[in-house]
């Protein structure tokens, strides 16, 4: 796509060095939330490059209002913006623009008119979103450019990923890369002809600013709008090639074996061997990534790579939960930390890194036995349960890493999570007993956590100063070497420790929060109902397997529409902690279906409540009409009809910060041919990892997640079957030795003897399988034989884990 590049820079006359188009300035508030970025030479794609775009620091960078713009701007009239529940799009309803919500009253303006469009896309806890909103859609020149020149159209990402997939796409096409926020102009038949990601207000010396863009897009519209439109229609096609995943003339996956060890081999070239994690700076929390090693680890263990992949996967979770992308006072992470050693956080945190993390921890507990990663993995659900979960049992999509230092100052980023020396001094002054030198239980914290009196920020990861002085709790030193220094017991300075960051946590209180997004997505609420169900099971937790529970029950009660069978994409929350929805609703994407159907699926394995098991099935059933590809296998992001307009439909080839939903689906259908012996399941997720067969071959490093799927399909799936009564004590004993042990390639029934139950209906092998001397009996089946039956968990333990 370079031709479409230079193209792209000729129209806009743009300065050679610095140009604003997509991603050519490296600013670290507009890294996309996917991929973490690696260069080529590692063996990925170049679109799974750096993405981000940097602002020179001669630009002005006043942080992002976030706040309800009615308040601060009375005397300002609303734009149609107000209308809408997004919290993103509300953040936009007082700015000079008339703006429109994504649809086709903008579409048919855009036509009657002969405008182009100028579409711009980001999320409400976006840093550098709300940076442009301030300098640029506030401003009233610019307001007046976008109402008379252009079709305004502003898209909440989290709200239409099939619209941010699309021209995303695009810019990471004919530029270096993507990130938010993204701005695109359109013809008014929807293709896109230029594309970027923030822009400055003005020109800098290096770098074209958004009113220049606005006037010179505006210029070129008027003279050269048939060049515009003739390249718009050939970058197009060429995306729509480049786009294309089918089945083709293959007619298999490739092998398993391979692609398992390309991927762990391009992963070992990546590893940061000293501070863990898969890239130099920014790092990411990579949770399908040290999925995948996990699995790597269990088929390989008595091997070198074997050891290698778990100490991999182990030693990552370790150094980013002793760093300050953990939040040690309020527990749950950052998004990323900007540094290669997981010290100095972006702020703002993420509810599908809370779900995917609380798993992650919990399997690295399973494998190893250490305390710590369970400590850890409970943290992260303490965090989603106080701060991110609505009383109906829905969870919150995020919190904004920027809040006012004080009420009533400007909001700067980080300012709810750092700390000065002089603060916690004055919270923790208490002398520590014992010590061989005068210690205060202040001094001790800061020891421990790294903090110093000039702060523990470096300058250049704060450019714009607003973090002088100020320090990021991480982890210094292990307990007992804490312990050592100062001639204390371990387990004393274990409690002061605990102690003080109570305290901590206490006064944090009373500083102005963060912006809490309170959309609740139906992905990403399935995504956290794995992450409490997983937890509680391999825990033994009941408590977190009801929240699991509950958040099935909202998705099923506020997210589900009974007479379709489809999911609705979003609810709001409304006065009095009421769920509202937009109207008309925001049906689901392929992503929505997947991940609550994963959610539902460990949800019955936590529980073995079988209603949750028929729901999975039901979705399943409705995914499969609305999105598979009958002619090229996999399943496709959006329905056809929702998307009907845009010039591409895609197929989401690339495991990032959430995996991609048709490496979720693979999964999903391995485990529903498990659960009812259905052979479409499995002849359908063999087509599907036929269709990324080419993908998979050349970077399997960008799909970890299905090229684990991949290996579960050509393994033997165990179906671990318990004939018992569900509250039992001996019942519970053997699903708990289950949950106990690290089997990514299972399922896991509950057999009560009721012929007429629905797992009985639908696997009729079930029915021979008793329960010995009138005891909870297990049976491991692979390939329709089964084990001998056990009723000791030690044995079914010794027969799982040999």
């Amino acid at each position: 796509m370079l031709g479409a590049r230079a193209w792209l820079g000729r129209v806009l006359l743009l300065p050679r060095a610095g140009a604003g188009l997509a991603a050519s300035r490296r600013c670290p508030g507009v890294w996309p939330r996917t991929w973490p970025h690696r260069s080529p030479s590692r063996g990925s794609s170049s679109r799974d490059k750096d993405r981000s775009a940097t602002v020179s620091s001669s630009v002005p960078m006043p942080a992002g209002g976030k706040g309800s713009h009615p308040s601060s701007t009375p005397q300002r009239v609303p734009n149609r913006l107000i209308h809408e529940k997004s919290p993103y799009l509300l953040q936009h309803a007082y700015n000079p623009v008339d703006w429109y919500p994504w649809g086709q009253e903008a579409f048919d303006k855009a036509r009657k008119e002969n405008k182009p469009i100028f579409l711009s896309v980001g999320y409400s806890t976006c840093h550098w979103c709300h940076m442009m909103e301030e300098e640029s859609f506030q401003n009233e020149e610019i307001g007046r450019l976008l109402s008379e020149d252009f079709v305004s159209v502003k898209v909440d990402r989290e709200e239409r990923p099939d619209v941010d997939k699309v021209y995303m796409m695009f810019v990471q096409a004919t530029s270096s890369g993507g990130g938010w926020p993204m701005n695109v102009w359109l013809t008014p038949n929807l293709q896109p002809f230029v594309g970027g990601t923030y822009f400055p207000p003005e020109d800098g010396l290096t770098r074209v600013g958004f009113r220049t863009v606005l006037l010179r897009i505006r210029e070129q519209w008027k003279q050269n709008k048939n060049t515009l439109l003739e390249n718009s229609q050939r970058v197009t096609t060429a995306l729509l090639a480049r786009s294309e995943i089918s089945v083709g003339d293959r007619q298999l996956p490739p092998s398993a074996a391979t692609v398992n060890n390309r991927c762990f081999q391009q992963l070992d070239e990546g590893y940061d061997e000293e501070y863990g994690g898969f890239a130099e700076a920014p790092k990411f929390p990579t949770p399908v990534i040290l999925s995948f090693l996990f699995s790597y680890w269990l088929s390989h263990r008595l091997t070198q790579d074997g050891s290698r992949a778990q100490q991999m996967a182990l030693h990552t979770l370790k150094m980013m939960a002793n760093g300050g992308i953990r939040d040690h006072v309020g527990q749950g992470f950052h998004r990323y930390s900007t540094d290669r050693q997981w010290h100095v956080p972006h702020f703002e945190k993420m509810l599908y890194d809370q779900a995917q993390l609380a798993v992650a921890y919990s399997q690295a507990f399973q494998l190893s036995g250490d305390e710590f990663y369970s400590d850890v993995a409970k943290g992260i659900l303490q965090y989603v349960a106080r701060s991110l979960s609505h009383r109906s049992g829905g969870f919150y999509s995020a919190e904004d890493a920027d809040s006012p230092p004080e009420r009533g100052l400007r909001p700067k980023e980080g300012a709810y999570y750092v700390w000065t020396v002089k603060e916690v001094q004055q919270l923790l002054p208490e002398p520590v007993l014992g010590a061989t030198e005068p210690l205060t239980s202040g001094q001790l914290l800061m020891k421990h956590y790294g903090l110093t009196e000039a702060g523990n920020i470096s300058p250049s990861q704060d450019p714009k100063g607003e973090l002088q002085g100020q320090n990021v709790l991480t982890v210094r030193y292990s307990l007992e070497l804490t312990a050592a220094r100062f001639g204390l017991d371990v387990e004393a300075v274990r409690t002061l420790l605990n102690t003080g960051l109570e305290k901590l946590f206490q006064a944090r209180k009373h500083r102005p929060k963060p912006h809490l997004d309170s959309k609740m997505l139906a992905a990403w609420n399935g995504l956290m109902v794995s992450g409490y169900a997983v937890t509680g099971a391999v825990l033994g937790q009941d408590r977190l397997i009801n929240y699991a529970t509950n958040g099935a029950k909202f998705l099923k009660r506020h997210m589900f529409d009974v007479a379709s069978g489809r999911l609705m994409r979003t609810c709001y929350t409304g006065p009095g902690g009421t769920v509202e929805h937009s109207n008309p609703p925001c049906w689901g994407f392929l992503e929505d279906y997947a991940f609550v159907v994963r959610g539902l699926l460990d949800l019955y394995e936590a529980s073995q409540e079988s209603a949750w098991l028929e729901w999975a099935l039901r979705l399943q059933d409705t995914q499969d009409r609305l999105f598979w590809d009958s002619q090229g296998g996999g399943y496709f992001c959006s329905e056809a009809e929702l998307g009907a307009g845009l010039p591409l439909r895609l197929k989401d080839d690339q495991d990032g910060a959430e995996p991609s939903a048709n490496s979720v689906s693979a999964h999903n259908l391995l485990r529903l041919h498990g659960f009812t012996g259905h052979k479409d399941w499995m002849d359908k997720c063999v087509c599907l990892l036929t269709a990324f067969s080419e993908r998979m071959r050349r970077v399997p490093v960008a799909l970890p997640e299905m090229v684990r799927a991949l290996s579960a399909q050509q393994q033997t799936l165990k179906q671990i079957v318990i004939c018992g009564d569900r509250q039992a004590k001996d019942t519970k004993a053997l699903v708990q030795c289950v949950h106990s042990v690290y089997i990514p390639n299972k399922v896991l029934i509950l057999a009560d003897g009721d012929p007429s139950s629905f797992l009985s209906r639908q696997l009729p092998f079930l029915s021979t399988l008793r329960r010995l001397e009138d005891q909870a009996t297990a049976y491991v089946c692979e390939n329709q034989a089964c084990s001998m039956p056990i009723t000791d968990p030690c044995e079914l333990r010794k027969l799982l884990h040999p």
